[in-house]
């Protein structure tokens, strides 16, 4: 039979016990690195991060093997040698403080807000207008790639108004009604379709005679423009 006392007994052991164990919770948390809560780019990572930790790596000698975009033993061991020049802790991850001290910021894709689709849709309508839809969604495709990769701005207005990316921002064009299609296309891109496997860069061969742009590798063409790396 369970008495009072019986009761009483029990809830004052739970308690306890759930006192200990919110205390050690807490002081776990408490110990935790700041690298280890937000890691984007550790051992067995891939990716554009990657290759950004790597090639700033190389820069001050300290990765000395191929850029490859793959976190393995050699860029863990690279990290670790920055992370001690600079009194960060030596964990061999590339967490927020040993990017931000690399020099490295990469953002994160905006989300499909009426915004950021009007946004989008009007730079895609400059850019894009006449080529076919799918084309329309490979130009918002590149837009948001830049934004995921090191070299270029962290936000969609970033990007667009990024000097010198975008000719149609300066001629004019940026500013000409947007087409239904661009819209569409825009959501399309925001919402993860990319007809150009990640490519960074575009360009009509019949527009452009830049040397830099000729020079990058074409991955595929949609329409009047190739699209390259």
């Amino acid at each position: 039979m369970i008495t009072k006392q019986h009761l009483k007994v029990f809830f004052r052991s739970f308690m306890i016990s759930f006192v200990i164990l919110g205390s050690t919770s807490a002081a776990v948390l408490a110990n935790i690195s700041p690298e280890t809560t937000q890691t984007i780019s550790q051992y067995g990572s891939r990716g554009k991060e990657v290759t950004a930790v790597q090639q700033a790596l190389k820069e001050r000698g300290l990765f000395h093997s191929d850029v490859t975009g793959y976190y393995g033993p050699i860029t863990e061991a690279a990290v670790k040698r920055f992370q001690k020049q600079q009194g960060i802790s030596q964990t061999g991850i590339a967490g927020p403080a040993t990017l931000k001290a690399l020099g490295i910021s990469i953002g994160s894709l905006p989300a499909a807000t009426e915004a950021n689709i009007s946004l989008l849709a009007r730079i895609i309508s400059a850019e894009a207008r006449g080529e076919p839809y799918e084309g329309q969604v490979a130009v918002g495709a590149v837009v948001l790639n830049r934004i995921e990769h090191p070299s270029f701005p962290d936000t969609l207005s970033g990007v667009i108004f990024q000097k010198g990316a975008f000719t149609a921002v300066t001629d004019g064009q940026y500013d000409q009604p947007v087409s239904d299609s661009a819209y569409s296309a825009a959501r399309d891109a925001l919402n993860g379709w990319d007809p150009t496997g990640g490519c960074i860069y575009y360009y009509n061969p019949k527009k452009t005679s830049n040397k830099f742009i000729w020079s990058r590798p074409v991955v595929t063409v949609i329409g009047g423009h190739r699209f390259c790396m």
